[in-house]
């Protein structure tokens, strides 16, 4: 990205300033190696966000930012319904409530090394993973519906994990306003056989050990201590989000059409809050999420089991659970004025502040726990929410490493054989569904996932707290 085009704030906030039509300014937290790395459609997409009706404060971009499917990947925007805000498909995904869950073990490096393999190998074959892959469990679509409507806390209620295990994901394991009879007969079949499964792409089940603590208090009051073993698994809402968006490009392009919004790219389809296709989405849109939370409970039930058989002596207790992919009713003060507004968060976390009464208690002194997923080969990190983040970005931070090349270039650089060759001499155990899909992941096609974080904490978005070295993962 040309820097000439931005005004630098400081050393991590860049701004493009407000011209033409834009409603509100664009906002670039990253380093300038990271700004100018950044592609010039991510600047182009930022600007049309800013001009979305009802946005405010600021069209938003973490340090991972790259170009998405509307929205880039990365972005953050707030709307406010009673200033004709518009909620957009484009601005959470197609992988709705895409997220991290990391799992604490009990145990340390020393002690789980020696039935690693022994771990990894059942967690490859108890735990599904793959493009199609499917689960043993098989939903009705009574059943659909009431997942959709209770997410996490419905898949406790049928034996899937522990109860406290809910205090620990976010929204306590459901998000309010879901409407399953929004989400098409097309999208439910989709999941029928798709819970508890890991799918694929950057999706993985990963064994971590923590390497290094940069803030001790925070550390403490998670339970995380240098050596100990965490697992962590990414995903989603599987074919069910997917189809939502897909069936929502639709409804919502003829709204933006009808309303006369100014959306100069199609994939930015969105229609007002208040409309019936704004209230249809954000209905099936919240299914979705209550779907990835389910999914990801499922799959904790999952990783207790294999892990409790192959280490009797530890236990699996949930550090944290939180998305990436977004749209939630949120309160934020804006000009000094509190305001519920429909934050959008795409390939972003929530980064949420000390004091927060819906965290756990442990949590509410340091903030919340923000999980950032790096690559197999280098790192991932455990932050906290900050008070400034959520001034200066509705309490949002990055959410992983962010690709530094497509998956199609990763496959003509690398065989999937040389990647788990070369991680294996680094000492990371891998177990994949499929060569083509560990050569997408190679770890040098994303970016330095350490400098994305160090942006995030310079710019006050989440402080660091730990940082966790792979050595096993499993993907599909």
């Amino acid at each position: 990205m040309d820097l000439k085009s931005l005004h630098k704030i400081n050393d991590f906030l860049w701004e493009i300033p407000r011209s033409g039509e834009m409603r509100v300014p664009g906002r670039i937290f990253a380093s300038e190696k990271l700004v100018q790395a950044m592609d010039e459609k991510v600047r182009e997409q930022v600007v049309n966000v800013s001009l979305l009706p009802g946005i405010q404060v600021a069209s938003m971009a973490m340090p991972d930012a790259h170009w998405g499917y509307g929205f880039p990947i990365g972005g953050v925007a707030a709307f406010d319904p009673q200033e004709g805000g518009i909620i957009s498909m484009g601005g959470v995904g197609f992988d709705i409530s895409c997220g991290v869950r990391t799992m604490k073990t009990g145990l340390t490096f020393e002690e789980v090394m020696p039935r690693l393999q022994q771990l990894v190998d059942q967690f490859y074959n108890r735990v599904p993973a793959g493009v199609g892959s499917e689960g043993a469990i098989r939903l009705t679509q009574h059943q659909i519906d009431e997942m959709l409507l209770d997410g996490a806390v419905w898949a406790v209620k049928k034996g899937f994990g522990l109860p406290e295990d809910l205090a620990y994901t976010e929204e306590q394991g459901r998000v309010d306003g879901a409407e399953p009879s929004q989400v098409s007969p097309t999208a439910k079949k989709r999941q029928e056989r798709e819970m508890g499964t890991l799918g694929s792409g950057n999706h993985y089940l990963e064994v971590q050990v923590v390497e290094e603590v940069f803030d001790q208090r925070a550390a403490q009051a998670m339970g995380l201590g240098k050596g100990d073993v965490v697992v962590t698994i990414h995903c989603g809402s599987r074919g069910l989000g997917h189809q939502i968006g897909t069936d929502a490009l639709r409804s919502l392009a003829g709204a933006a059409a009808r309303f006369k919004l100014p959306i100069r790219d199609r994939e930015l389809a969105s229609a007002p809050i208040d409309s019936p296709e704004g209230r249809a989405y954000f209905g099936a849109m919240s299914g979705g999420i209550n779907c990835a939370l389910a999914n990801r409970q499922i799959l904790t039930h999952l990783v207790r089991e294999v892990f409790m058989d192959v280490f009797p002596e530890g236990f699996i207790k949930v550090l944290y659970d939180i998305s990436h992919n977004t749209c939630k009713v949120e309160t934020h003060v804006v000009n000094g004025k509190k305001k519920r507004l429909y934050v959008h968060r795409k390939g972003a976390t929530r980064a949420f502040g000390p004091g927060r009464i819906d965290l756990p208690a442990e949590y509410r002194q340091v903030g919340q726990p923000v999980l950032i997923g790096g690559t197999m080969g280098t790192s991932s990190y455990v932050l906290a929410g900050t008070d400034e983040g959520m001034t200066a970005a509705f309490g949002s931070a990055c959410h992983g490493a962010g690709r530094a090349m497509s998956r199609t270039q990763a496959k003509r650089q690398w065989h999937g054989r040389d990647v788990i060759r070369m991680l294996g001499e680094r000492g990371v155990l891998i177990r994949g569904h499929s060569y083509q899909g560990i050569a997408e992941e190679a770890p040098d096609s994303y970016k330095d996932v350490t400098e994305v974080v160090d942006a995030a904490h310079h710019a006050g978005l989440a402080r660091k707290v730990v940082r966790v070295r792979p050595i096993a993962c499993v993907k599909g």
